[in-house]
């Protein structure tokens, strides 16, 4: 019977990094002699291979264009391997884990995101079991099918929709949330897949998405917010979309300068995109006065779609050169499960 065989693809950030013993400064982490650091994962008695990116970068520094360097990977490798774990930072894991998700259309295999709070060399480092999780995860099957064969985020005993989640706590092992979907694993003494959640396999051929937008933006809704702040942020030269973070379900000053505003940058061919700041809950534009007028003007609900998806989103629907009906139809539409409608 043939072993269960895994790529792992480290692209930087905590979870590859150990002291060096000389100088005990942070130094990344030898994954070519990885058996001698961590000798349980001969007890998977999986085929794990090892790809480091040559620019390992801090996960701060994410961009685009190194989304579409790790797309391309597994794209390059996808018939090769059973499954794929990506060693990353935690900081923007929910953003690449978003992209991944709408660039990778007809995924049928699992591409499991994992990182560390602590460096995967520090004696309480999350770090090792999380990797040795996410492995086991990306390899497991039932019936010769992968168990989740979906692009997900595995954090401290919690298998989550990748462009579900989002980073809510800078401190605790437990950093990731998914507060409008259920998790699609809860790992203790055994894994618990949750199946109803999980994405079935798609069986047609793998197609890769690798162009992006970059002209979108986020705009926080506050308090006291100004005339010349919003007129600023929307007047942004070659800005395409943008996501606004509203409060509560969905809801936004009624004043008549902020209204006016808006309807004058749709006007101009702005697609305005609007997304709850809550970590839990939905827009429901026209539930309450201070959404109604949003909606008339030609604001586009998010529903329960994270900041991190949105804005994957909007790139991914702008690179593809959609028209501006098909990018409003796509964004109120569930494509890979980012969103309940």
């Amino acid at each position: 019977m043939r072993k269960p065989s895994i790529l792992v693809l480290y692209t930087g950030g905590t979870i590859g990094m150990m002291k060096d013993p000389k100088t005990g400064s942070l130094v990344p982490f030898d994954f070519g002699n990885i058996y001698e650091h961590m000798p349980v994962l001969r007890n998977l008695d999986y085929v794990i291979d090892f790809y480091s990116f040559e620019n390992l970068i801090d996960s701060s520094n994410m961009t685009p264009e190194f989304w579409i360097e790790l797309a391309e990977k597994i794209e390059e490798n996808y018939e090769k391997y059973d499954g794929f774990v990506v060693l990353h930072g935690s900081d923007t894991m929910a953003y690449s884990a978003s992209a991944l998700s709408f660039m990778l259309e007809n995924l049928a295999k699992p591409v499991v995101f994992t990182g560390s709070q602590l460096p995967m060399g520090m004696v309480r480092s999350d770090g090792r079991e999380n990797f040795v999780t996410s492995i086991e995860i990306a390899a497991s099957k039932i019936n010769g099918m992968p168990c989740a064969p979906e692009v997900c985020i595995f954090f401290e005993n919690q298998l989550l929709r990748g462009n579900r989640a989002t980073k809510f706590n800078a401190e605790n092992f437990n950093a990731f949330s998914s507060g409008n979907y259920p998790t699609l694993a809860d790992v203790g003494i055994k894994i618990k897949y949750n199946r109803e959640f999980i994405a079935k396999p798609n069986e047609g051929k793998l197609i890769v998405h690798k162009k992006f937008d970059r002209n979108v933006g986020i705009l926080k809704l506050f308090p006291g917010i100004t005339h010349d702040f919003v007129k600023h942020a929307l007047g942004t030269p070659g800005l395409k979309g943008i996501i606004m973070e509203t409060f509560g379900s969905g809801n936004a000053p009624t004043s008549e300068w902020f209204l006016d505003e808006l309807a004058d940058a749709i006007r101009k061919g702005l697609i305005i995109y609007n997304v709850t700041q809550c970590k839990s809950g939905s827009v429901e534009m026209g539930r309450y006065e201070t959404s109604l007028n949003l909606d008339k003007i030609g604001v586009i609900s998010g529903y329960d779609i994270t900041t991190e998806s949105a804005l994957a989103k909007m790139m991914y629907l702008l690179g593809e050169g959609f028209s501006r009906s098909d990018i409003k139809k796509y964004l109120q539409t569930s494509l890979r499960g980012e969103m309940t409608v």
